[in-house]
C-alpha cells in the first residue's frame, strides 16, 4: 500500500472512531434525558435504566450501521459491474468508429486510384 492509501485508510478509521464516539455520546445524552423524565427513580434505578437504554440504543445503532455497510458493499459490486460493462461498450464503440473511419478512408483512397 502506498503512503497516500495508508493516509486515506487511517483518516477513514479515525473518522469512523469519531462518528462512533459521537453516537455513543448521543446514546448517553438520550438516556440521561429519558431518566430525567422519571424523577421518582432512585439513584440505583436511574443508573440501571440509563445503562439499559444506552445499551439498547448502541445495539440499534450498530445494527443500522451493519445494514448500511452491507448495502454499500452490494452497491459497490453492482456499480463496478455496471462500470465494467459500460467501459467495454465504450471501447467497442470507439474501436468500431475507428474501424469505420479507416474503412471509409481506405474506400476513398481506392476509388481515387
Amino acid at each position: 500500500m502506498n503512503p497516500r492509501q495508508d493516509s486515506a485508510l487511517g483518516l477513514n478509521r479515525l473518522e469512523g472512531h469519531l462518528l462512533w464516539a459521537a453516537e455513543v455520546e448521543e446514546a448517553r445524552r438520550r438516556a440521561d434525558r429519558f431518566t430525567g423524565e422519571l424523577p421518582w427513580l432512585t439513584t440505583a434505578q436511574r443508573e440501571e435504566v440509563e445503562r439499559v437504554y444506552r445499551a439498547d440504543r448502541i445495539a440499534a445503532s450498530r445494527a443500522t450501521l451493519e445494514r448500511i455497510c452491507a448495502r454499500a458493499a452490494e452497491l459497490r459490486v453492482e456499480y463496478e459491474t455496471r462500470y465494467r460493462r459500460l467501459r467495454a461498450r465504450c471501447v467497442a464503440l470507439a474501436l468500431l468508429a475507428v474501424a469505420g473511419g479507416a474503412g471509409t478512408a481506405l474506400a476513398a483512397v481506392l476509388t481515387r486510384c
